[in-house]
Order: structure tokens, then sequence, then C-alpha cells
């Protein structure tokens, strides 16, 4: 990209860039101060971030779109141009906007480097005078040019409003629908938090998802649940057998009564639940964050989001189409949109081959990069040996909480996928489980030496 402007990038990126700017604040407030409206191309946008820029500078906090709005219509009021400026404005409020997380980067690299070339050029003045003891001088020069862009908006003084640290519902927890780990996470996932379920395939992991969205729904929450591989009908009749002990495919024959007990559902909670197929490998995080603000400008504010599942979401390309995102970033754009959104985030991502035949899944069998167990607030693990599934069992696991207590295992949980019944009826440490195995294991070899033994007419006693 040429140093030159944004105009080589075209009018969609400068409308999108202001767009950013105006609505995610925090964005906005790390990027004010080192752009500059010549950077943009044509006088309405940069009439549009002069006065942004002026009101910030002013009152200390980005103007919305109407406060925007008034202040051009206040200015200029003869002025012909007026209703062009007006009308560009409104132009941005309505477009689209996709691709965010490239045009925030693109966006604050350019500024860098602007800041930078202008700063070594006194560098250069300064070696060219000769002054050697200017040396610490022009390391701060670079070391300030260097840190455009970061925010301390996010530096807390630890003495700083300790009560409120204390108070007790500051997570605003939402239940999973599974006592036992909603017990040992405090009440469930809180605002804010990213959950991943690990699991191989065809273990339960939309079971497993689906029941946490229906749950939260009839908590009062408003549940987006986004998915990529099943169909609609599928998970819609997988809610309705959550709410009326139905089978699915029992529901077509039991219609009526189907039908009943869903809307009777649908009058008891205050919240909604939206279903959304997108297509697999092809939707980026920049995606997802415009049907979230999409919905939320037509009155639906999502609070918890459910995704089935993360290794769908593909990594933001350029315009250029090099991809600059892997896993990790993926995942941290992830757990970026809690906080950003205000919201609880559910996902989950596939166990490898050494998981499919594992007791216990642990997060080294995680397909893909470690970063997704890592970024993480909370990580579940599903197992199911073959005697398991037959009997609709599994072993779930609290691999990782920053919550609360961690490493404990629900052994042979009731897991019934047909039904979308589970439910933690024992638990145990992974060190536990460990000794128990081992000590198993113990017992059917000695088992099997007594019966060797007796097989030969020799009575083992025990002593």
């Amino acid at each position: 990209m040429s140093e030159k402007n944004f105009g080589q990038l075209g009018p969609t990126f400068q409308k999108s860039l202001i767009k950013v700017i105006i609505e995610d604040k925090k964005f906005a407030v790390t990027i004010i101060d080192v752009i500059e409206s010549k950077y943009f191309d044509g006088p309405y946008f940069r009439y549009i971030i002069e006065n942004v820029k002026e009101m910030y500078s002013k009152y200390g906090e980005i103007p919305s779109y109407d406060t925007v709005g008034q202040k051009i219509m206040s200015e200029n009021t003869k002025d012909t141009t007026t209703s062009i400026h007006i009308d560009t404005l409104k132009n941005i409020r309505d477009h689209e906007l996709t691709d965010e997380g490239w045009i925030k980067d693109t966006a604050m690299n350019f500024c860098k480097q602007q800041v930078l070339k202008k700063e070594l050029k006194l560098v250069e003045k300064i070696i060219e005078n000769g002054d050697f003891e200017e040396y610490r001088k022009i390391e701060k020069i670079i070391q300030n040019a260097l840190q455009v862009g970061a925010s301390s908006d996010d530096i807390r003084d630890v003495f700083e409003n300790i009560a409120g640290a204390l108070e007790k519902d500051s997570r605003l927890p939402v239940p999973l629908g599974v006592t036992g780990l909603d017990n040992l996470l405090k009440g469930g996932l809180g605002v804010g938090e990213l959950g991943v379920i690990l699991a191989p395939t065809g273990t339960g992991k939309t079971t497993f998802l689906t029941k946490i969205a229906n749950t939260a729904y009839n908590q009062g929450k408003n549940v987006l649940q986004i998915f990529f591989e099943d169909n609609v009908t599928n998970i819609l009749r997988k809610h309705y057998t959550i709410w009326t002990g139905i089978a699915p495919d029992d529901q077509i024959e039991r219609k009526e009564e189907v039908i009943e007990l869903v809307k009777q559902k649908e009058s008891e909670s205050t919240g909604k639940i939206k279903l959304l197929k997108m297509p697999s490998d092809s939707v980026t995080i920049s995606e997802i964050k415009s049907k979230l603000r999409k919905l939320h400008s037509e009155g639906f504010s999502v609070d918890v989001l459910v995704i089935d599942y993360i290794d769908c979401i593909s990594p933001e390309k350029s315009n250029f189409g090099e991809e600059w995102k892997g896993e990790g970033n993926v995942m941290r754009s992830l757990e970026a949109m809690t906080s950003e959104f205000n919201l609880v985030i559910w996902t989950a991502t596939q166990g490898n081959r050494e998981s499919i035949s594992s007791e216990v899944v642990t997060t080294d069998q995680m397909g893909g990069s470690i970063k997704k167990a890592q970024i993480g607030h909370v990580v579940v693990s599903i197992a199911k040996t073959l005697e398991q599934k037959e009997h609709n069992l599994a072993t779930i696991t609290l691999l990782k909480s920053r919550i609360g207590r961690d490493g404990v295992i629900f052994q042979n949980c009731k897991f019934n996928n047909e039904y979308l019944d589970i439910d933690t009826d024992s638990q145990n440490t992974l060190l536990g489980f460990e000794e128990q195995k081992t000590q198993e294991r113990a017992n059917r070899a000695a088992e099997v030496f007594k019966k060797s033994q007796e097989k030969k007419g020799i009575t083992l006693t025990n002593q």
C-alpha cells in the first residue's frame, strides 16, 4: 500500500473506516489522535473526520452520528454542500461493514507509518548534526513513535473501586444446564467470557452446544446459535426435543402435541432464540460481527452467542487475498467479541485422532492450534468409549477454568444425544481418575492370575 492516502483503497474502505471510528469507541480513541483528514480522498470524507476529531478534542469523547450531523447543520445552514455532507454521513451509517479486522489493522498500520516517517526525519537531522550525546533522545523519539495506537484504557489501579470488585453478581453468569459444571463455574459462563467444548467427531458437540443455547433462552436471554454443518430443521427439532421430551424422529407423528408444548415454552421465556446457518470454511469473524450489528439494529441484542464450531471460521484476508490470521488469531478475535458486544460466547473444536479412543480427552488432544485452549476462559471436553456410546454415557472433564476449580472429571455421565439429556451424577479429579485406572488395571491382573492358578488346582487365600 502506498503511503500517500487511503484513496488508493477506494471509497468503500474509507466509508468503512469512518463507520468503525464512530461506532467502535475503543478503537477510535487509539487512532483518533494520529489519523488526519488529509489521509482521506475527497472533501466529504475529510470534512466528516475533521468534525469527529474536533469534537473529540473539545469534549473528550467520540461523537455519535446524530451529534456530528447536528454540528454540520448548525455550522453550515447556508452552505449548499450541507446536504451532501449529511447524505454522506447517512450513507456511512447505513453501510454494511465487512472485513472489520483488516480495515482496523490497515488504517492503524498506515497511521503508525506516517508518525514513524515524520519522527525518523527528526532523527535524521539529529544524526546529521553529529551530536552523539543525543542518542538517548533518538531512542526516546523512536520508542514514542512505536507506541502509537496503544491504549491505556484497560489499565486499572488496584485500589480503585474495591467495593465494585467484591460485588457478588459482577460476573453475571449464564447456566449451561449441566448441574455439575454450573456448580464448578459458579453459576455458568459469565458475560465477557469464552467457553470451548473439545470433543472428537461424532461425540456430541452439537448436542452440548444446543443444550447450552436452549438453557440460556429458558433463562430469558437472547440467544444466537450459528452452525455450519447441520441443517436448520435438525437444530430446530433438537430444541423441540428438549422442551417436549419427544425424540426428533417421533415429532412428525406427534406434530400437534409438539406445537402446543413449544408454543407454551415460547410464552414462558422473556428471551428470544434465533438460528443462523452459515457456509463452512468461508465465514470470517468480521462477517459474524456484521450479523450481530444488524440484529442489534433490528432490536435483537444478543446475550449469548453459540458457534458450532470454531474450526469452520476462516481467517481474515486482505484485499490482496493474503491470509494473515491463523486459528489463534481467530480465537483471539472471538475472545475480543465477548467484551466488544458484552456477551457470553460458547464454541467447540474437534479433537485429534488420538482423542477418538481416549477415555478422557485432554487439551493436548485438541486438533489444530493449542491457542484455542490457551485463549478460552473455560475448556470442557467430552469423551465416549464404544461401550459408553452404547449406553448413552460420556466422560465430561472440566479441563480449564479461569473462574474456579478445574481438573474435574464426571465419569459415566448420562449423555443421550437423541433426547439431549446430559446429567453429571459423579465426579473425580484428574489425579484421582489416573489412580482409579491404575487400581482397576491391578485388579484385573490379579483376577487373571487368580483364575490361571485355579485352573492348575491351586487355591489362593487373601492375606
